[in-house]
């Protein structure tokens, strides 16, 4: 599967999962007075399941192992928070934070997945 097919199966599998995210997000922050540091992790952490078995299914076609989901998660996690410590340190605003880190993830998560979490021949 060439490089274009393998990112547009990813965006598609992604618009979904950043519909969750946000209105997870949303949710935590208009409810909550917890940061957006943790407002995004909490919210990522709830849509990345979904997605990491989806791209694992139908973007890459490789088996969904424990090793794998801990590489996604780790990396993606570490990305929403650090994404959401910046936006609280510079007062930015929630939905610049969501802008932020959704264009960040998908390119930095698209490559880190493809290289790393569901490397080999497909």
């Amino acid at each position: 599967m060439n490089f274009v097919t393998h990112f547009t199966k990813y965006f598609s599998i992604g618009i979904i999962n950043t519909l969750i995210h946000w209105i997870i997000f949303a949710i935590i922050i208009s409810i909550t007075n917890i940061t957006q540091a943790y407002a995004n992790l909490i919210a990522f952490l709830a849509s990345v399941t979904f997605s990491f078995f989806a791209k694992a299914k139908f973007t890459f076609n490789k088996k969904s192992t424990g090793c794998r989901y801990i590489a996604f998660i780790g990396f993606m996690g570490m990305m929403s928070y650090l994404i959401g410590c910046f936006s609280d340190k510079l007062n930015i605003y929630p939905i610049l934070t969501l802008i932020t880190f959704s264009t960040i993830s998908l390119m930095l998560g698209f490559f880190f997945s493809k290289f790393v979490v569901f490397k080999g021949i497909e």
